[in-house]
C-alpha cells in the first residue's frame, strides 16, 4: 500500500520509539489519515502508536483538537500557527509523548498566491518540551504532495525526542 521508503521510515520510527517505551500520535488534515496508516501498516505498531485524528475541516480541528476558531480565522487553516495548535491539541488529547500535525494544500485546487498547491505545515509537539512547525512547499500532483508530506512527517517524528523522566 505504501512505497518501500515510507514503510522503512515507519519501521525505523517504531523501533526507535519502542526501545524507549514512548508513544506517538498524529493529527492530520491534508493527508487524511495516511500518516496513521503508514505507521499502523507495520506489525507491532500498537506498542508505539496511540491514536490519530483526521481533522479535515476547521470545525473538526476545533472540536477534536481544541484549535481556537479565532486562530484559524487570523492565520488560516494552512498555517504554522494552526499546525502547532493541532500538534499541541493532539498531545493534550492522547497518551502520546510526541505528536505530529500536518495541514496544507494538496491540490489540485485550493491554492492561492500566498499558499500555493503543495504548501504544507508540519508541526511536532513533545510532552514537557517545545512545539515546532516548519513550512514546506512540495511539488507534484495531489498524491505526490501527500506522499511527500507523510515521509517528512515520519522524519520529523523520528527527529523529535521525547523528554525522558
Amino acid at each position: 500500500m505504501f512505497p518501500d521508503h515510507i514503510r522503512e521510515l515507519a519501521a525505523k520510527l517504531l523501533a526507535e520509539y519502542g526501545l524507549s517505551g514512548r508513544m506517538v500520535a498524529a493529527a492530520e488534515s491534508c493527508t487524511g489519515g495516511l500518516i496513521a496508516g503508514a505507521i499502523t501498516d507495520i506489525p507491532g505498531s500498537s506498542k508505539v502508536f496511540d491514536r490519530g485524528f483526521v481533522t479535515y475541516t476547521n470545525v473538526a480541528k476545533s472540536e477534536m483538537l481544541g484549535v481556537p476558531p479565532s486562530l484559524i480565522m487570523a492565520h488560516g487553516a494552512v498555517s504554522a500557527e494552526v499546525a502547532v495548535a493541532m500538534a499541541v491539541g493532539a498531545l493534550a488529547k492522547s497518551k502520546a509523548d510526541v505528536t505530529v500535525a500536518v495541514t496544507g494544500v494538496a491540490g489540485p485546487d485550493g491554492g492561492t498566491d500566498a499558499k500555493p498547491v503543495g504548501r504544507v505545515y508540519i508541526a511536532t509537539a513533545v510532552r514537557r518540551g517545545p512545539a515546532k512547525a516548519r513550512e514546506y512547499t512540495f511539488s507534484g500532483d495531489r498524491q505526490e504532495v501527500r506522499t511527500q508530506t507523510v515521509e517528512c512527517a515520519l522524519e520529523r517524528l523520528r527527529a523529535a525526542r521525547p523528554v525522558l523522566t
